[in-house]
């Protein structure tokens, strides 16, 4: 027996990441967190400021790029070296005449 093949309806709402303002909502508030501590630390509000919107370029910049780099590089020190070109020792090939 033939199968049929069942097709079932998705919004395109559910592929796209969650933004603020064209950032990934996670990356947003990181950038608002660290630019209010910095206008804390320094008690300047340029400061601030510019903290604020160098990480909001950066995360823009990062959300238009690939929206899960940070995921994926967060989560790298955890895989085993075997999976990982980067953590390997890397080692020489000879190639005999023959």
């Amino acid at each position: 027996m033939a199968e049929q093949v069942q097709m079932h309806l998705v919004y395109r709402a559910i592929n796209k990441p969650l933004t603020i303002w064209g950032v990934e909502r996670r990356l947003f508030f990181l950038a608002l967190v660290i630019g209010g501590a910095t206008f804390n630390y320094f008690g300047s509000l340029l400061s601030g400021i510019a903290m604020f919107g160098g990480l909001y370029a950066t995360a823009r910049w990062l959300t238009a790029t690939d929206a899960q780099m940070i995921r994926i590089l967060l989560n790298a020190d955890r895989s085993r070296i075997e999976y990982d070109p980067g953590k390997r020792d890397h080692f020489e090939v000879e190639v005999l005449p023959q």
